[in-house]
């Protein structure tokens, strides 16, 4: 297993991860596999969404012994009340339910606190402004919760958030064909056929700048929704042709500020496929032929960081420069983190001699050497 660091919270979480639709409303001996199988193989981040009470008991009795080989990522504002999941921002439902989820758990403390879901400007504003961010604020003052996140579909709320400085974690829906999307507060157009009845081209600006500004600033990104839950992967897809589980976790990875997917995997068989990505060939995880061929999305012109551009003949990784590059356009200037890790390259874009290989490799038509001359100019070397 491939670990990553979860952007400035420093916490060790592992590329691929779980949510909880294996999990709820199975007994308990079916939990513990899941738990005995993601020990066994290095899985170690978990996501907790389902408030069900029943499955919060079995997996705090699963994690008995060895709660601290595991990452949660518990969820505040998601509680359960009269038999059934219910999102609430009233404080005193949502420290009742987050108590009882630490008591059923087994554990004083969680190392993500995410707010849950988060889908509206108006309901951001209540959120920031209100009791709900000053009571996770409080938990993390506590050190009950390591690290503060929210969850959302929408790149306007998400990156107002990035952008409010309060948040360390963002769990957000990231796939080829919602990061073509613009932002909608109605998380179902994301899915809906009307949507994507005419071609898609490039990915929408916003999301783009969202990822972008994640690893600017740290702020380590969750991910939900890899696979469409499930549409990405069949003959109904909304690219127009199915795509694989290694093609659509490969891409969710290589976006900025990624550093695990919260998979949705049902048995552990499921879980298994997703945990064989991390020994599968390259040519298996590839994705940038099968994009270039989708019949209704074109990414043409726009740097997936596939790696097609390579071998440079002098060295130069292309994908890398250009993602240091996409960061200091964002930010219309050179942040001096950004800086330090393009000075740390081996080789720099000033090195490109224009021969012009990597623009024919490009499955994207990408003006590579255009993205050089620009990189030496911003970076100065």
């Amino acid at each position: 297993m491939n670990y990553r660091i979860l952007g400035r919270t420093g916490i060790r979480v592992s590329e691929i991860g779980i949510g909880c639709e294996g999990l709820a409303d199975k007994p308990y001996e079916e939990v513990k596999a899941f738990v005995d199988l993601m020990e066994e193989s290095g899985v170690n981040c978990i996501d907790l969404y389902s408030p069900n009470p029943e499955f919060r008991s079995h997996l705090g009795r699963a994690m008995q012994g060895r709660r601290e080989k595991f990452v949660l990522q518990a969820h505040l504002c998601a509680v359960w009340k009269d038999g059934q999941y219910k999102r609430t921002r009233v404080l005193d439902e949502v420290k009742a339910g987050f108590d009882d989820q630490l008591k059923r758990l087994g554990t004083e403390s969680v190392e993500i606190g995410m707010i849950h879901y988060v889908d509206s400007m108006a309901d951001w504003a209540e959120t920031v402004n209100g009791d709900i961010m000053h009571y996770a604020r409080t938990l993390k003052d506590a050190g009950t919760i390591k690290s503060i996140g929210l969850s959302s579909h929408n790149p306007e709320v998400a990156l107002a958030a990035v952008d409010s400085g309060l948040i360390d974690v963002l769990m957000f829906s990231i796939n080829p064909c919602y990061d073509l999307q613009p932002a909608n507060e109605d998380v179902e157009q994301l899915w809906a056929e009307k949507n994507y009845e005419k071609p898609l081209v490039n990915m929408d600006p916003q999301r783009q700048a969202l990822y972008e500004a994640c690893q600017r600033q740290g702020i380590g990104i969750t991910v939900m929704k890899a696979f469409g839950g499930g549409d990405l992967l069949s003959e109904y897809s909304p690219a127009g042709k199915a795509l694989t589980l290694y093609q659509c976790l490969h891409y969710a990875l290589t976006r900025p500020g990624v550093a695990s997917i919260m998979t949705g995997a049902r048995t552990p068989d499921e879980l298994r496929a997703c945990i064989a990505y991390e020994t599968a060939p390259e040519s298996e995880k590839d994705y940038a032929e099968a994009f270039a061929s989708l019949p209704k999305i074109s990414w043409q012109g726009h740097c997936m960081y596939c790696g097609h551009c390579a071998p440079c003949p002098k060295g130069i990784d292309v994908a890398s420069v250009t993602k240091f590059l996409n960061l200091a356009r964002a930010q219309g200037s050179v942040p001096e983190t950004v800086r330090e890790h393009y000075a740390a390259l081996p080789h720099h874009a000033g090195e490109c001699v224009q021969c012009g290989a990597c623009e024919t490799r490009c499955p994207f038509s990408v003006l590579v050497m255009k993205n050089m001359a620009e990189a030496v100019t911003r970076f100065g070397a």
